[in-house]
């Protein structure tokens, strides 16, 4: 009988929703700075933007471009930085079978925050809205991390989620702001894996900036890492969806194929026998024993219809 690995079926499970075209990735709790979006439109940043621009932890969620701004009678400040985001644009072209066609090509523009912007009416912003529902703590998910000796220090009522290695402390937002008790969990665990980087722990190179290739593959290892824990206290079938498509995400940005999820899929399984011990080798025997029990109910069936 072949033993129960979760690993391999979660890993399994995220690739068949990456071969399949997983649903854009979306933001799984409501900051108190609200989605990213375009102040001018009002619309919402999607795919990598919106990762990236909510990164930044702005407590107000608005990007202007530079003729943006002008139109709105503001200026940009002497010295601030721009963003760059990125879109794809259909461009018509004939091929060489004399047919037309549409290409995609990637293009980027720059934006500002609004803090970087002069002039503006600050007062006139759309009034952002808080999000909070009644947290319920899931036991499976409450009782992992208790278990975990050298856990780091947990503060929530943050902005945004974040590990800090100079520190060794996660940041979390108010657990109630989560649309879901479980994505709560699956975005603690995602930290959890970052933490179990640090050079007291299993000293991962954490030194990367912000989209260069040792952040992208970290992020992979990170978000693996939760989908792990999320199935060993059975919670993936509300979070597989949101992991995959942030892990597509950053596929893009690596621009390879699976062999590089395979390889944060390792990095991520070394991150979850650390946190979790040896108390993952006893779910896996529960798991196995369970299985056991259905074959040996199977054959004990066979038998009576036999009769």
């Amino acid at each position: 009988m072949k033993k129960f690995d979760v690993y391999e079926m979660v890993t399994k499970l995220i690739i068949d929703r990456l071969e399949a075209g997983v649903i854009p990735w979306k933001m799984p709790w409501k900051t108190a700075g609200g989605m990213p979006r375009n102040l001018v439109s009002k619309k919402m940043y999607r795919g990598f933007n919106f990762i990236y621009l909510l990164s930044f932890g702005y407590d107000q969620p608005y990007f202007l471009s530079f003729k943006q701004a002008e139109g709105l009678g503001g200026h940009v400040k002497k010295g601030a930085k721009s963003i760059q985001v990125v879109f794809w644009k259909m461009f018509d072209r004939t091929n060489t079978m004399g047919k037309d066609e549409k290409i995609p090509m990637l293009r980027y523009y720059r934006v500002f925050h609004i803090s970087d912007i002069e002039g503006l009416d600050l007062a006139k912003l759309p009034q952002l809205q808080a999000h909070d529902h009644d947290f319920t703590p899931i036991q499976a998910c409450e009782n992992l991390m208790n278990n975990w000796k050298d856990k780091p220090v947990i503060i929530t009522g943050k902005h945004h989620a974040c590990y800090i290695p100079s520190q060794d402390v996660i940041h979390m937002p108010d657990p109630r702001t989560f649309f879901e008790d479980a994505e709560y969990f699956s975005v603690l665990y995602h930290e959890s894996i970052h933490c179990v980087g640090h050079p007291k722990r299993l000293n991962r190179d954490l030194s990367g900036h912000y989209n260069d290739h040792f952040y992208s593959f970290e992020e992979l290892i990170a978000e693996m890492g939760a989908a792990y824990l999320c199935a060993l206290c059975g919670i993936q079938t509300k979070t597989i969806d949101n992991s995959a498509a942030y892990i597509k995400g950053w596929l893009s940005k690596l621009k390879s194929d699976n062999k590089i999820l395979m390889m944060a899929a390792s990095k991520a399984q070394h991150a979850v026998d650390y946190i979790t011990g040896n108390e993952f080798e006893s779910v896996e025997a529960e798991a196995a024993e369970s299985e056991k029990e259905a074959e040996q109910t199977e054959e004990v069936t066979e038998r009576v219809h036999s009769f």
